[in-house]
């Protein structure tokens, strides 16, 4: 997630004043270079997916387990992020890259090589890491060429390429683990494939000069009449996030168990589907306006969280019908949220309020995921995700109503019929 891009809008002066020195087909080689790397780093973040329930066979471990596995990543990217954001304005893009490049690869290794429980908790760590080390630099590459004009199209491209990445992530490792030899080794084969390659595409790029400054973790702050709007957008996303990770956590582990689904390719079509659509609707954000588009994805998150409520995601034709619902709403949501902070957020301060929203997505996504996971501790794996699902379902309406009202206390009273200024 674009956690430091509002901090590469602003903070990239320097190294925009030599990018536009490059040539353009300099220029289009770093941007094509940063949106291949973000899928590619994302897609790898997220090939465990399909594969956590022949995990648990494999190795024996609960479900809690499981979801503590998962929600590693989102732990130690959000301080990844805040450490390595500022590392590409004092380093430059292209050395943080190679080191995100570097520990992908140590993670997929972790994967490949998994003996236990233990190299899976260490490979999410380092997929973490990884990612959130090279989304700042990335976004850095993507937007440092844009004009002021392009830069909300250039920090959209940046956004679908994490999406795009996600949703590719699960349905490959499904394809290959269901169709291909080894079906726990085989993707993480080829995603270090993958990874060479975008070692070769960063290595090739122009090193520029390190832009002075100390490397230091930025705190996210809200400035104070900026609450009210932030709260709803990262309630909003929050809930978007949610729905989304408890399909990458959870429910593929259902559709294993309880739904019998023993085709891998299936259930990673159907992760993967949450992701696709939420890739398929984020342009509709633009048509909608922020708003209008929270509160239409809220709409599409409530319809899937509640169908995942019915069945816990033990019944096939439901849970498709779940994902679609909660992707279309994910990109909706999602991409209203961030709109309304890159749009209408304090020039000085957009950094700070991207920092904190980014957070709030990253809860979302690991901690009810963790909450089914400690649920199953009474409960089968499917009630708890109906409760969760149910529990985020019924947030929707109240999270829907906040917008409204702000949407109204934000809007300039009507004035009288103005008065026709006075003939001479």
């Amino acid at each position: 997630m674009l956690l430091f891009k509002g901090t590469f809008d602003e903070g990239c002066g320097g190294a925009s004043g030599a990018a536009s020195e490059r040539t353009a087909p300099a220029r289009t080689r770093e941007t094509s270079t940063a949106v291949y790397l973000l899928v590619v780093l994302t897609a790898g973040a997220y090939l465990p997916s399909p594969l956590y329930a022949g995990y648990q066979h494999a190795f024996g471990f609960g479900d809690l387990t499981m979801t503590l596995i998962y929600a590693t990543f989102a732990l130690v990217s959000a301080p990844s992020l805040l450490l390595f954001g500022p590392a590409a304005d004092t380093a430059g893009p292209r050395a943080v890259l190679r080191i995100s490049v570097a520990v992908s690869a140590l993670a997929s290794s972790c994967f490949a090589l998994a003996s236990g429980p233990e190299w899976l908790l260490a490979g999410r760590a380092a997929q973490g890491l990884a990612l959130g080390a090279a989304t700042g630099a990335a976004a850095a590459l993507i937007t440092a060429h844009a004009s002021t004009g392009s830069r909300a199209r250039a920090s959209t491209t940046a956004s679908t390429a994490f999406v795009a990445g996600t949703a590719a992530g699960p349905i490959a490792a499904g394809v290959l683990a269901q169709y291909a030899p080894a079906p726990q080794v085989l993707p993480y084969l080829m995603h270090l494939a993958l990874l060479g390659y975008g070692w070769r595409r960063v290595s090739a790029l122009a090193a520029p000069g390190p832009i002075p400054g100390r490397l230091r973790p930025s705190r996210p702050r809200i400035p104070a009449g900026w609450r009210l709007r932030f709260g709803t957008a990262a309630a909003a996303g929050f809930l978007a996030w949610t729905a989304a990770g408890l399909f990458l956590a959870v429910v593929p582990a259902v559709l294993g168990g309880t739904a019998g689904i023993d085709n891998l390719a299936v259930v990673g079509a159907i992760v993967g589907a949450v992701l696709a659509c939420s890739v398929a609707s984020q342009p509709l954000v633009g048509r909608f306006g922020p708003e209008l588009a929270q509160l239409a994805g809220l709409g599409a998150v409530g319809v899937g969280l509640g169908a995942l409520a019915l069945t816990g995601g033990g019944s096939l034709s439901v849970t498709l019908l779940a994902a679609v619902a909660a992707g279309v709403g994910h990109g909706l949501a999602f991409g209203g949220a961030t709109a309304t902070v890159d749009a209408a957020g304090p020039q000085n301060q957009r950094a700070a309020i991207s920092s904190a929203l980014y957070l709030a997505f990253y809860l979302g996504a690991g901690g009810p995921a963790v909450a089914v996971g400690l649920l199953t501790l009474w409960h089968p794996l499917a009630t708890a995700v109906s409760w969760i699902g149910a529990a985020a379902a019924v947030l929707v309406p109240f999270v829907g109503a906040a917008l409204v009202l702000q949407g109204r206390g934000l809007t300039p009273p009507r004035r009288g019929r103005p008065v026709a200024p006075a003939r001479r």
